[in-house]
């Protein structure tokens, strides 16, 4: 049978599971695949499986915003998911690190729903095989990195982003990236908190590679053939890291 959303079954699905918020990006990570075949495209969730040097691989999408990507990692896992990674975008806190990597070691629980699962003292902690596995091909790639704290939270246009609205309503944006440096968070996103909550709840392998390509409140933006190169990367640095973390634990 397949699942609810997705619209996946057991006998489609890898263990090795990479998730993009973007359902078109899955077509550049399809590139990459030999022999992929589409799954499903259903809502905004988009499954393809293939291989990756021999070794397979099931991409699917999220959508924007932890509930759909809680809705992804439940029926991935139901389908026989054992590793999941998260492959994004991020708008770092830090003006050097346009451009770079941030794969965090945990993130703070901002959004709602990881809130419905389990108490706000459990943590969003990475794995630390796979971090270790991401930062070793980002480096190999002639990348950078930087691991460090995530914050997840749920309101674009009310937490990270101006908007006519927000204007409109006297919401100062600023306070809330000031209290995150405090704090020596270098990046906020949407979806990482969430999906590492669940990975820790479900016994599974979970990380976060995300690549920088805005700055707080879209101050410095990647742009153009700029930001199709830094994604690019990105996706190639998923499947390689899984590729280098399989062969490390089946070796």
């Amino acid at each position: 049978m397949s699942t609810l959303y997705s619209g996946v079954e057991a006998k489609d699905i890898s263990k090795y599971v990479v998730f993009s918020g973007d359902p078109w990006r899955v077509e550049n990570v399809k590139k990459y695949l030999d022999n992929p075949r589409q799954i499903a495209f259903r809502r905004e969730f988009n499954t393809y499986t293939g291989t990756y040097k021999g070794v397979e691989i099931t991409v699917t999408s999220t959508g924007i915003g932890a509930p759909s990507a809680a809705i992804a990692m439940e029926e991935m896992y139901e389908a026989g998911m054992e590793v999941a990674v998260r492959m994004g975008t991020v708008m770092a806190l830090e003006d050097d690190l346009l451009g770079k990597f941030i794969i965090p070691v945990a993130a703070m629980r901002r959004e709602g729903t990881s809130g419905t699962y389990v108490e706000e003292s459990y943590p969003a902690v990475a794995d630390f095989e796979l971090v270790q596995s991401m930062n070793r091909t980002v480096t190999e790639m002639g990348a950078e990195y930087r691991n460090g704290l995530n914050c997840t939270m749920d309101g674009f246009y009310s937490h990270m982003h101006d908007s006519k609205f927000s204007k409109e309503w006297g919401r100062d944006m600023s306070q809330t990236f000031e209290e995150l440096k405090k704090l020596h968070v270098v990046g906020i996103d949407m979806e990482s908190s969430c999906m590492l909550t669940l990975g820790r709840l479900m016994g599974i392998k979970a990380c976060v590679v995300t690549i920088t390509t805005v700055l707080e409140n879209l101050k410095e933006v990647l742009l153009g053939e700029e930001r199709v190169a830094a994604e690019d990367l990105l996706c190639r640095v998923a499947l390689e890291g899984i590729y280098q973390y399989h062969q490390a634990v089946e070796a």
